[in-house]
């Protein structure tokens, strides 16, 4: 914590407010992760439409998002978090004002949103105030409120559910949206940089993009979105298949424990790897958070025991703390800040659309062949996110492997731009 003292009062204070309001965010979000398919239920909705009303959120998250990042990079990323702390203060509302299944998917997709705006808004804002030499250390410690916010809301959820019922839940869960809002208009919304006052333009210049496929298609993007896919097909097969495969199985384990161990691990591995990656740089972390979810992916496959399963966990939580904070991190070395939102937002929707179609497509390998053996082949993907981030994460095959192996510092960082342009 000591780049914090290092800021001036206004700073920290921003900082503060962000992460309160992170965390009530994410709170709010998560109390219904438990919950909202027991009420889906509870209206008489078989399996498979429960399913699909939970699966919609992904359509607010993936039809948004691109265009929520441009937003955040045109009008300021306040302006984003704003909209995300508003929806999530409404959407519970329209859970408890209807029973109708159709009803019921359009509000999942508007509440998908939320997520949407306010995850872009508040990493580009934390990248904006993080200085670069202390980057990694700060977006390290300000993503802490998502896991805390994940490990706090389902047990909160859970409880008013069981004891005040749906009504009170839904109540609680827009209270905490609109205290997140109350939050998010204290904070400074720093100017957005024009190109024109950024003095790496004439560095960057050939790099600028400024629609959706020209981002999209560049070398410094698209790998790593790519990455992010097929890490999310296997995040999504694990959040969504874990439970189901612990009750086919003799295992005396819960599956709520298997995800609370996950985000104490999360938690834990959070606290020192940003700040490490400021010194050893992002692509041995991100490395390391690949990894670890092929070796969760692996342990799954080969669980039979009450340990197999703990280790599973604890690896699944270290590959969530590091991998999509260090990725964060790299983009925001990579980007200017007029473009940084719309960056961010194409990289982490390559995490939504792999877990939103992770059900149906490992679903159909359950159902072929078990959730074991789907497990291992999650395993294989993911190995496959792995040889591709050791391999095309820089200019050339030498450059990566050694970016991706904390031996090299990353050829696409604006930082490194500059100084090569300096050298030439």
């Amino acid at each position: 914590m000591k780049a914090f003292n290092t800021f001036d009062t206004e700073l920290r204070r921003n900082l503060l407010i962000l992460f309160t309001a992170g965390l009530l965010f994410w709170s709010s979000i998560s109390s219904l992760l438990p919950t909202l398919p027991l009420y889906i239920d509870n209206v008489g909705a078989s399996k498979q439409e429960i399913g699909i009303v939970m699966g919609s959120f992904a359509i607010g998250l993936l039809l948004f998002r691109p265009m929520l990042g441009r937003l955040a990079d045109e009008r300021g990323r306040k302006i984003t978090l704003l909209i995300g702390t508003i929806v999530a203060a409404i959407a519970p509302f329209g859970y408890l004002a209807t029973q109708s299944l159709g009803l019921l998917i359009l509000v999942r997709i508007f509440h998908g949103i939320s997520v949407a705006a306010f995850t872009t808004g508040y990493s580009a804002l934390v990248a904006d105030f993080a200085p670069a030499e202390t980057r990694g250390e700060i977006i390290g410690y300000m993503t802490l409120a998502t896991p805390l916010g994940l490990a706090i809301g389902p047990a909160l959820g859970g409880y008013l559910e069981a004891t005040s019922g749906y009504g009170i839940l839904f109540l609680f869960c827009a209270e905490l949206g609109f205290v997140a809002l109350l939050q998010i208009v204290q904070v400074t919304n720093p100017p957005v940089q024009t190109q024109q006052q950024t003095e790496e333009n004439d560095v960057y210049d050939g790099l600028r993009l400024r629609n959706f496929w020209q981002i999209l298609s560049s070398p410094r993007v698209k790998v790593p979105t790519i990455v992010m896919l097929l890490v999310g097909l296997s995040l999504g097969a694990v959040h969504t298949f874990v439970s189901l495969f612990l009750k086919s199985t003799d295992v005396d384990f819960n599956g709520g424990l298997f995800f609370t161990v996950a985000a104490i691990s999360s938690f834990s591995i959070r606290v020192f790897a940003g700040k490490a990656s400021d010194r050893f740089g992002r692509g041995l972390f991100i490395t390391f958070g690949i990894f670890c979810y092929v070796l969760a992916l692996i342990l799954l496959w080969q669980a039979h025991s009450v340990m197999f399963f703990l280790l599973a966990a604890i690896a699944e939580g270290a590959g969530g703390g590091t991998l999509i904070s260090m990725m964060v991190t790299m983009m925001a070395d990579r980007s200017l800040p007029q473009e940084r939102g719309q960056i961010f937002a194409i990289c982490i929707a390559g995490l939504d659309l792999g877990i939103a179609i992770a059900a149906p497509i490992l679903g159909i390998i359950a159902e072929l062949v078990g959730y074991r053996d789907m497990f291992g082949y999650g395993a294989a993907i993911t190995s496959v996110a792995l040889v591709l981030f050791l391999t095309q994460s820089s200019k050339n095959l030498s450059n990566s492997l050694r970016f991706a192996l904390g031996l090299a510092p990353d050829a696409y960082a604006l930082k490194n731009l500059k100084v090569r342009s300096e050298e030439l």
